[in-house]
């Protein structure tokens, strides 16, 4: 059975209001070099740049679009934490460790606050003991 953390109501909403606002500087970020899929929410495809036709622009667009391709990976993995935050704030499950069902420190949470699990088992996993 999944424990509840209980935060205040502000420190929730100054949470969701930091998420909110990444998701959208995300989003715009990802704008800039992808478009949407059209058939899966939250998935983008980095565009291919056309700069012309000669040997040195064609080579230009293979490096541009793989940098693109690099960082639209990233950027995804980051929207996808937010939204997953944003959902288990709606499911008022956001705050507990999703591996000991303890609840999160308010600290990490106010630094990384897509953390879904406590210092305790994140160092754990990483082998940081």
């Amino acid at each position: 059975m999944t424990k509840t953390a209980t935060f205040s109501n502000d420190f929730l909403k100054e949470i969701k209001e930091v998420l909110l606002q990444e998701k959208t500087k995300l989003e715009t970020e990802l704008s800039k070099f992808t478009n949407k899929n059209p058939h899966t929410e939250g998935d983008f495809e980095a565009t291919f740049p056309e700069y012309g036709d000669e040997s040195d622009e064609n080579a230009r667009e293979v490096a541009d679009y793989t940098t693109n391709k690099s960082l639209e990976i990233t950027l995804e993995k980051t929207l996808r934490d937010i939204n997953k935050s944003l959902a288990r704030l709606e499911e008022n499950t956001y705050g507990v460790c999703k591996y000991c069902d303890n609840p999160i420190e308010e600290k990490r949470l106010l630094a990384r606050p897509t953390s879904g699990s406590c210092v305790d088992c994140k160092k754990t996993l990483t082998d940081e003991l």
